[in-house]
């Protein structure tokens, strides 16, 4: 008996992902680690939910290279205060984060830096295009993570 080859396709089709799934790896647990830049980008907001802020799920998490800032293109919106923070895993590491408006003029307030983290206040005026730069000032690499809170 000939199996049609529409048939069979479908069969290993099925049979592929289910084999796939096993090797699959469980997801990450940020809050496993309180020295993951990104648990530590988070405590450092959290002192601003009691002010009424919220905070995003988005973020970005990488190694970061003291002379090659990241630059993040970001979509704000009007009428909303947004507070940003960077943390590294590595405390001996200075960061800045510098916010522009679409036309690469500084925008919000002055950031303030401590060892290893670092956190950037900006009030909305118009909704639009920003930019938010993340530089490491002292150290050479560290992995470094970015979250933001709202209200």
């Amino acid at each position: 008996m000939r199996i049609p080859p529409s048939i069979l396709a479908a069969f290993i089709c099925c049979l592929v992902p289910l084999a796939a799934t096993d090797s699959i790896p469980a997801p990450v647990n940020w809050n496993e680690n309180p020295n993951c830049p990104r648990t530590r980008a988070l405590n450092n907001i959290r002192q601003f939910r009691s002010e009424g802020y919220q905070v995003r799920d988005g973020y970005w998490t990488g190694v970061l290279t003291r002379g090659q800032p990241l630059v993040l293109d970001l979509h704000l919106f009007s009428g909303n205060n947004y507070w940003f923070s960077a943390a590294s895993c590595d405390a001996s590491t200075l960061l800045r984060i510098s916010l522009f408006d679409s036309k690469g003029n500084p925008a919000g307030s002055e950031p303030v830096a401590e060892p290893g983290r670092a956190t950037a206040l900006i009030s909305v005026a118009r909704s639009g295009r920003y930019f938010l730069r993340l530089e490491m000032t002292e150290g050479d690499k560290a992995e470094t993570s970015v979250v933001y809170s709202y209200k």
